[in-house]
């Protein structure tokens, strides 16, 4: 804990979810979401460039998995506005004792919470309620020619989405994008190598 950030490391602990202070009174609330030095504290260190915002009308709505390769990798802070997710982040830092592994964690407006991907996975959500909203920082601009991809329902990663292939709302790019066993090694677990 730092400066009021709760920090819960999940089980591959690079993968953290934090949750801010939330000041409320009869009018509302009030809540700094994101600040450099109580982050840094915290040791959260990462410079954030742009700010995307996602709505999905409908629940089981998957984006993902995502990820753009060196040199313009991304770290990930997810938030919720509107809603809830649950957010899956796969290791691919080959050499890296989790490669191949997730963990997931549900975010949401009512629980005020957020999680930090770091570069070296893909990352995903579905959407458990209707018109979700999610805004997240990423610390690199998008560029067409290093966004990647990984399958969401490759059996290799065995992800319990909680929702079904026939259910899952999908992009087309998403339904075709390659399974682990076929990606290249884009990232290594050497943490420098893809800053």
């Amino acid at each position: 804990m730092a400066a009021g950030l709760g920090v819960e490391h999940l089980a591959i602990p690079d993968v953290l979810v934090l949750t801010c202070p939330r000041h409320g009174d009869d009018r509302g609330f009030f809540s700094e979401t994101y600040n450099r030095n109580r982050f840094a504290e915290a040791g959260i260190a990462m410079e954030f460039v742009q700010d995307n915002h996602s709505l999905s009308a409908e629940p089981g709505t998957v984006r993902g998995l995502h990820f753009q390769t060196p040199p313009f990798a991304q770290d990930k802070l997810v938030r919720v506005v509107r809603g809830a997710i649950l957010d899956v982040a796969v290791d691919l830092r080959t050499g890296s004792p989790t490669y191949g592994q997730h963990v997931s964690a549900v975010i949401s407006a009512k629980a005020w919470n957020q999680i930090l991907v770091p570069i070296g996975f893909a990352h995903g959500f579905v959407t458990l309620e209707p018109d979700t909203e999610v805004v997240y920082k990423v610390s690199n601009v998008y560029s067409p020619e290093h966004d990647k991809g990984l399958l969401w329902n490759d059996p290799a990663l065995g992800i319990d989405w909680g929702v079904s292939e026939a259910a899952a709302i999908l992009s087309a790019k998403d339904k075709v994008q390659p399974r682990l066993a076929d990606l290249p090694a884009y990232f290594s677990s050497d943490k420098d190598q893809s800053r």
